[in-house]
């Protein structure tokens, strides 16, 4: 059984979620009373999904959220009003009051998602995109003294910053090298 982690401000609504939760199967709960408690148990034990309110004893929920591995995933119960103001990756909103066979249907849903094969894939180059990845690092290492991860880095940057490919922002930088 997976398991999650519950950060409802409440003891008795964390108690009530996790009677659903693991009754049904659906994951063996972890009870955290702070987001920084959250933030540790998440490392150390490699948590998927976190079910919380709007906001923890110590910070929002949307502060939170930018602190947990990228895999991790937050399932927010509020009343509607609530959710309404919530902005930022990696929450998704449940509406409170909430049945238990859509609170059991939410957690599987961002379990499987996490456990998705298309989610961890890396995409595939070819070898003339790994080439010209490869001399565009090399370029960045000669002329400006980057290390190997240095140059990779400010190419992933690059291209996310411009919102393109690795292999366009590697062409890109040969390309002005030329000029």
């Amino acid at each position: 059984m997976e398991r999650i982690i519950l950060a409802l401000t409440r003891e008795a609504h964390n108690r009530r979620v996790k009677e659903v939760l693991e009754g049904a199967g659906a994951a063996s709960c972890l009870i955290c009373t702070s987001a920084d408690q959250v933030r540790r148990a998440a490392a150390k034990y490699h948590i998927d999904v976190v079910v919380c309110g709007y906001k923890l004893g110590d910070q929002p929920v949307e502060l939170l959220a930018g602190d947990l591995p990228p895999t991790c995933s937050l399932l927010v119960l509020a009343p509607q009003d609530r959710l309404e103001l919530l902005n930022g990756e990696g929450l998704f909103p449940l509406s409170t009051p909430v049945s238990r066979r859509d609170l059991v249907a939410a957690v599987q849903m961002l379990l499987g998602m996490t456990h998705s094969p298309e989610l961890h894939a890396v995409p595939q180059r070819s070898s003339q995109e790994q080439a010209l990845i490869l001399q565009a690092k090399q370029l960045l290492m000669d002329r400006h003294g980057m290390t190997e991860p240095q140059a990779h880095r400010f190419l992933q940057k690059a291209s996310m910053d411009r919102g393109a490919r690795l292999v366009q922002t590697a062409q890109l930088v040969l390309e002005s090298a030329l000029i």
